[in-house]
């Protein structure tokens, strides 16, 4: 489950000179919510809608709308983008991504290969594709929920049971994280089958 496996890779990006306001057009025009900051291949920065509207005069502005033109196009990108940004690697795992994006509380990682150039950027949207593909929540079926001792074998006649009844399993998660100690809650997601087939 490497990053290269979900990440977006037609990047769009700027460079650090360009206005705010172009910055701003372009996260309009293509549905984004940040862009990398280039320097030739490498990540220099990062700015995000967020930056923009920090950096955009409040509503309660006394400038006329010449003014406020003249200053929001006065405002380059290197003037309000994070610089040198936390990046990830296309050979690292989804799943330390998405704990970086958690810790850091952000929302994308710029994606570098060995040499440091840009090859794709990884979002909470993947992430979320990732947990969707995972649990196999568009395959519909059935999902069948556990709290189990957390030691060795305990899946084994619950296995045993589904393949008795001509159940198919479509994925397993686990998690530890909100059960009482020395349990797991266990998360069964089984290919659509008949009612009786369930009720077995």
């Amino acid at each position: 489950m490497l990053i290269r496996e979900w990440m977006t890779k037609d990047v769009i990006t700027v460079t650090p000179d360009p206005s705010m306001l172009k910055a701003s057009k372009l996260m309009k025009d293509h549905n984004i919510r940040r862009l990398p900051v280039l320097d030739g291949k490498h990540v220099v920065g990062i700015v995000s809608d967020r930056d923009i509207r920090a950096a955009s005069p409040s509503k309660a502005t006394t400038l006329d709308m010449h003014e406020l033109y003249y200053l929001l196009s006065e405002v380059k990108v290197k003037d309000i983008m994070t610089s040198d940004p936390v990046t990830v690697y296309d050979t690292d795992a989804v799943d330390a991504a998405a704990l970086l994006m958690e810790n850091k509380g952000i929302g994308g990682l710029p994606v570098v290969d060995g040499s440091g150039e840009l090859v794709g950027i990884i979002t909470d949207h993947d992430i979320f594709r990732v947990l969707v593909d995972f649990c196999g929540a568009s395959k519909g079926g059935l999902q069948l929920a556990f709290m189990l001792p957390d030691k060795p074998g305990v899946l084994t006649p619950i296995f045993e049971a589904i393949s008795q009844n001509g159940g198919n399993v479509l994925s397993v998660l686990t998690s530890r994280g909100k059960t009482q100690e020395g349990t797991s809650h266990v998360y069964i997601r089984l290919h659509a089958m008949d009612s009786e087939k369930e009720k077995a």
